[in-house]
Order: C-alpha cells, then structure tokens, then sequence
C-alpha cells in the first residue's frame, strides 16, 4: 500500500475498532493475569482522560462523556474478562453499564458493583515510573476510596505497568497495517526531498516545515509533533553563509524528522538528502560514507535487542560493541505506538546519574516482544571531501520487536536523496 491508499475515516474507525475488540478478548486477559489483578480500574473525566481510555473504546467516541469508570474483572479462564462501565450517560460499545438506577450517587454505584465482583487486587492507574500508568487524579482517587471504604480500599495497587503492557503491545493486525503507515511517511518524505518542491538558494527550512504540515493535513493524517529541518554545511560553507542562515543552498545536507499518527499507530522518521552542486549527479563519498555508518550503528544497537534485557543494558551493550568497531556513536532511542514517545522500555547510552529518577525507572524496564520502537542514534564520521570535518549524522526509522528480533518495519534509507 502506498501513500494513495490511504483509508478513509469511516475505514479507519471500523479497522480500529476491530483491533479494539480482539485486543480485549485476546491481550488483555493474558496481561492482567500477567501483572496478578483480578480488576482493572480506570476512571476519568471529559477532556482530561486516562492516557489509556481511548484505546479500550470503539470509535468514535471522541472524549469520554462525562465522569466515566470502566472496569474489567477477571472471572477466571472459562469465563474470561467481564466488562463495565459507570458512567451519566451509558451506551458504551461492550461494556455492561451498572448506573442504571438513579436512587444512588455514581460512585456507590460503581462501589456496590466492585463489592459484588469481590476482587482480591484491584489495579488503579497511579504510577511514580509512568505517565502512562498515571491517569488518575488525586480527587478522583478520594471518591473512589470514599465510596468503597477501608476494606476494598486496601486492594487497590498501581497498575502502572498494565497500561504499558496494554499501550505497548501491538498485535498482530497492527503490525501488518504499521507497514502502510510506515510507507506512508516514507513517500511523504520522498515528496518534499524532491527537485520539485526545493529550489537551491531559494527554499527555506521554514517552508519545508509549513509545507509538510499542509500535506499531512490533505491526506487526512496529523502530525504528532512539528516536523524539523535542519542544515549540515562544511565549514567553509557555514563561514561564507554564517551559523543563522536557513535557505537551501548547493552543497548542504538536509535533515528532517517528522512522525505521523495514522490509525491510531504513530511513525518517527529522520532522513538526509543531499543537494548537489552544479555538474554533480552524486554526493560526496564521505557523506554518504558516514550515512552508512550511522545506519550500520543502529544495526548493532538492534542486534542486542534480547526480551527480558532492560533498555539500558541493551544500550550499553550496543554501544560497547560499536565502538570496538571504531564507531563514534550517541544512542537515545524510544518506544512507539499509540503515542509518538510511546509506552516501554527506554534506550539512552547517558550517564545515569545525569538523568532523573523516572528516566532510570525506565530505563530499567525490561523489553517484551511484538513491541515497536524508534530506532534513533547518531554517529561521527570525519568527511575527507571537507577538509576531514567531522560531521555526526543522526538516524531514526520505525522497527518492531518480534520472535524474529528487531527489524525495521518498511526498510530505511540506505543512500543520501539527491536534489539537483
């Protein structure tokens, strides 16, 4: 599938709810048991919801009506994950609603139902190491052991690490679609990296970045951060042209990173072209020399991808092995998914005790298969062609994490783009 078979909002939804459903009937029993809750609670407000509450809903709810709780019990092998919801307006798709009798307030109606499930662990989304496993507030909280009092109120547990399980884990009809999503952005970028669009000596970093947000926009697709642009110059070059100038100009290697969000999966990308100078029809064999270097560090950086190993082992192990191949690189790579910097493991070759307590807490997260990641580092490369200046070329591409280890999911960029 290409960038001109992207699906049409109604498609998208019904796709996207069909991957709903079949992750609730067939992920989340296993992941609840994983984590030992027999009830999952999720509760949260219109406009201020749970990082995870979209994706436990069938479109098109758009934001959650009102004060809504939702709650999965665990009723055991045979009789699987039952659902609820507690909420002022009900009609939730699959979800048994328990407010129906209004003699009683939401939150005694949403204890009386916890009550009669008699859940022994009951995972609430309050988590020191998650965003994602942070949802809810601390006034709802209150209401809630409010209403279920001292003895229920002793089960609840931070399912923290629930959510990112549920956030992470892709199944195996997302993969299959991540690959057109992943094409899409592709082609995206071989638009704007094209003769057509920039103009040496005329087009600017500005108009690049205004230009792929409007054509994300005509495909019916968002942006999940404002794409960049930047400008790689020799040092000649940068000195003629001073370090604030931000028009195209022969000779320069361009940068972008862009990330899209289709179907509810996001892609982060950062590609290079080079723009070649009058009578050239190649770039210079030091710069594509260090893109080949930079992209064989983060075939190293994957090869140490082993479930169970933390973010921060694989980094360091793949940045020891890299640089006993005499590269120069900086790793800092992160999960992707259902948010652009998403849920799971992450990767970063900095020195821990430069970083906060909740990146650690991350970093020491282990790595699950059928996870998904952007692959993102850099690497230092001397350039003979410009007086052996060394120039550090970052990468990133989408891959996913499987039995198979850590592939990229549409291929990466192998040579510089070239414009003319």
């Amino acid at each position: 599938m290409s960038i001109e078979n992207i699906l049409p909002e109604k498609d998208r939804a019904l796709l996207m709810n069909e991957w709903t459903q079949w992750r609730l009937r067939q992920i989340l029993p296993e992941l609840m048991r994983e984590q030992d809750l027999d009830m999952w609670l999720i509760v949260n407000r219109e406009w201020i919801e749970d990082p995870v509450f979209f994706t436990l809903v069938d479109q098109p709810v758009m934001a959650s009506p009102g004060c809504v709780a939702l709650f999965f019990h665990d009723e055991g092998p045979k009789s699987g994950i039952k659902r609820y919801s507690c909420s002022p307006h009900g009609g939730l798709t699959g979800f048994e609603e328990v407010w129906k009798s209004r003699g009683h307030s939401q939150f005694e109606a949403l204890a009386e139902a916890i009550k009669r499930c008699d859940p022994k662990r009951i995972g609430i989304n309050i988590s020191p190491r998650w965003g994602y496993g942070d949802g809810l507030t601390a006034s709802l909280k209150d209401d809630i052991e409010r209403a279920l009092g001292a003895d229920f109120s002793s089960r609840l547990v931070s399912a923290g690490d629930l959510c990112v399980r549920w956030l992470e884990t892709r199944i195996p009809q997302e993969l299959k679609f991540y690959k057109h999503a992943c094409g899409v952005a592709h082609g995206i970028i071989k638009e704007f990296y094209s003769s057509s669009l920039i103009s040496p000596g005329v087009t600017t970093l500005d108009q690049l970045v205004w230009w792929t947000r409007e054509r994300i926009s005509e495909l019916k697709l968002r942006t999940w951060f404002q794409p960049s642009f930047s400008i790689v110059r020799s040092g000649q070059e940068m000195a003629r042209h001073g370090a604030d100038d931000s028009i195209i100009r022969r000779g320069d290697l361009v940068h972008c990173d862009i990330g899209i969000e289709y179907c509810g999966l996001c892609t982060d990308m950062q590609w290079w072209a080079y723009v070649c100078n009058a009578g050239e029809r190649h770039a210079p064999e030091g710069l594509e020399n260090a893109l080949k270097r930079a992209m064989k560090a983060g075939e190293i950086f994957m090869g140490e991808f082993r479930a169970g190993m933390t973010g921060h082992e694989i980094a360091l192990a793949a940045l020891n092995k890299a640089e006993a191949h005499g590269f120069k690189p900086s790793i800092y790579s992160h999960p992707v998914g259902v948010h652009g910097h998403g849920a799971g493991t992450t990767y970063n070759t900095s020195a821990a005790e430069k970083q906060d307590e909740r990146n650690i807490m991350r970093w020491n997260y282990p790595l699950y298969k059928n996870t998904c990641y952007a692959i993102e580092l850099s690497n230092a490369t001397n350039i003979p062609e410009w007086d052996n200046q060394e120039v550090r070329i970052g990468i990133e591409e989408t891959a996913a994490f499987t039995s198979d280890g850590c592939e990229y999911i549409d291929g990466y960029q192998t040579n510089l783009i070239l414009i003319q």
